[in-house]
């Protein structure tokens, strides 16, 4: 179902990515964006009848207060909200105690470069498989130290961080991605009559998925090669020279630590590997392992997002029985600690709950800015170009909403429908390309929750992340283009591949080179110093 308001439902994101790149204000900018989206939907409306307040002025205040009240009361939201709030205050205790200094000490006798500090994150991102909400949120905590020591930008955390979230939880069969693309594909393939469904549907759409593929590879390449272009390379010089100005403090880095240098670097890992396990078996739980089902079954239908809030509750009990009896923090600091650790996560909170307000806006029961972006593929579409095509609406639909899982919901009916009447054979190619158009929209977009949970780990401006990320997104999005198109004529999963990675390491030589360029010109501008 096309949109009845047509090229005015895509204003509210238009509005929002505006306001915010120009203001650099995202909360203000998002509010602005479901206003302007509700003005439309009551403007506009072909049927009065169905506004709950017809007035063309009420109308959208009322319209806009019970969207963000929805938003809000959303139980998916609370348990997010939540788990954000717990590991904010955890974080706070473990700084305040002393943890997090020590453990950038620590580091120092092993993480001596910048490219080891960049590599160490990458390796910690595809480490943590099972939640792009929960890989977001800890890595950044953990190696923001050791980064600011080796002065790199808050920018180039956050996209190490952002690139290793979504992009590998969606490849990783057992997380909580999964479970959500099984579902929405298994009733479209059976209706069609594909052969395949399911959960091995959708493994063999895993080498076709040529963005998260391809952004993994980049962000070795570019930890290795340390390659700056766009607004990072600028973010970099800043930080370089010992300023760096995408860096957004938290409370804990400007709370006065009182105990710190008491805790060892020991007492922040504990509590991180005991928050990480203890996530995979409360998702495991959740999913029914302890009541008969298999591991996998357990996995694909686990509540990832309530599973997280009983590891935080449970890693908080943890964290007051290793630190209260051994005198590195009293019962009061620990609670002043965690409260301000909670007001710390206050505006991702906002943002968050503002984005998917901007997405309800421009969901099916409002303005259906999604359908008519998918309306805009056209069913004659040839097969060589079919999969290519599928890949840039999807990801125009997750870049505009912001909601991955929403993208999906959209695209795979007619992607499936258009694949069964023009190309069945390429199905899998076809659905790999929705299922990295998600990731690419997602890794694009300023409304996206992994975008903005990505900033707030690494303790950097929204914006500035937002901005620093694109041109890095867009050089793999391009590439997986170009792959895309290559596969459509050999349908042959791994030579498919093949041709996209190596295309990516071309492509990220060629930029290291000019970096490499640039960076020579700092050094003889004596803007910055020599670095590993």
């Amino acid at each position: 179902m096309a949109s009845a308001y047509g090229w005015l439902s895509l204003l509210p994101p238009i509005v929002a990515i505006t306001m915010a790149i120009k203001t650099r204000r995202p909360v203000s900018s998002l509010l602005a964006g479901v206003f302007v989206g509700y003005c439309i939907y009551v403007w506009f409306a072909p049927d009065k009848s169905v506004l709950a307040v017809p007035n063309p002025v009420l109308g959208p205040f009322y319209e806009t207060i019970d969207a963000l009240m929805a938003s809000f009361a959303d139980p998916e939201s609370v348990s997010l909200f939540a788990f954000i709030a717990i590991l904010g205050g955890i974080v706070q205790i473990l700084v305040v105690a002393g943890g997090a200094d020590a453990f950038a000490e620590w580091s120092k006798t092993r993480i001596h470069t910048r490219r080891g500090a960049q590599l160490a994150t990458f390796g910690m991102g595809i480490s943590i498989l099972i939640d792009d909400y929960f890989n977001a949120l800890t890595v950044g905590n953990v190696m923001r130290p050791i980064t600011d020591r080796l002065r790199i930008s808050r920018a180039k955390l956050a996209y190490n961080i952002d690139s290793t979230s979504a992009p590998d939880t969606i490849l990783f069969p057992m997380s909580s991605w999964v479970a959500t693309c099984v579902l929405l594909i298994s009733p479209m393939l059976e209706r069609y009559g594909f052969p395949d469904t399911g959960f091995p549907a959708f493994l063999k759409t895993i080498p076709y998925n040529y963005y998260s593929w391809l952004t993994l590879l980049f962000v070795i390449l570019v930890s290795w090669w340390d390659i700056n272009i766009g607004p990072m390379a600028e973010f970099e010089r800043a930080a370089r020279a010992g300023h760096d100005v995408t860096r957004h403090e938290t409370a804990a880095e400007n709370a006065d630590h009182g105990t710190t240098g008491k805790a060892r670097a020991s007492d922040l890992m504990a509590p991180m590997l005991v928050l990480a396990s203890l996530a995979v078996l409360f998702m495991l739980g959740t999913g029914g392992l302890f009541a008969g089902r298999s591991l996998v079954d357990a996995m694909q239908n686990a509540d990832s997002t309530r599973a997280l809030v009983y590891a935080g509750v449970a890693t908080l009990v943890f964290v007051f029985a290793l630190y209260i009896p051994r005198g590195l923090m009293t019962v009061g600091e620990f609670g002043e600690a965690f409260m301000a650790g909670i007001k710390d996560m206050i505006d991702a909170m906002a943002m968050l709950l503002l984005a998917w307000t901007v997405s309800k806006v421009m969901g099916d029961e409002v303005l259906s800015t999604g359908p008519f972006v998918a309306s805009l593929v056209p069913t004659s579409t040839p097969v060589l170009l079919l999969p290519l095509t599928i890949f840039i609406a999807t990801g125009s639909i997750a870049f505009t909403t912001g909601v991955s899982w929403g993208a999906m919901g959209i695209m795979i009916p007619p992607a499936i429908a258009i694949c069964a009447r023009v190309a069945p054979d390429a199905i899998s190619i076809v659905l790999g390309g929705v299922f990295a158009g998600v990731i690419f929209g997602d890794h694009c977009s300023p409304l996206s929750d992994t975008t903005i949970l990505s900033s707030t780990g690494a303790g950097c401006n929204h914006i500035d992340h937002v901005r620093s990320q694109l041109p890095y997104a867009l050089t793999s999005g391009t590439v997986a283009c170009m792959a895309f198109v290559f596969v459509a004529l050999v349908r042959n999963p791994w030579v498919g591949l093949a041709f996209g990675l190596a295309a990516m390491w071309v492509v990220a030589y060629l930029l290291h080179r000019h970096s490499d360029r640039v960076e020579a010109q700092w050094k003889e501008a004596g803007d910055i110093v020599d670095a590993s």
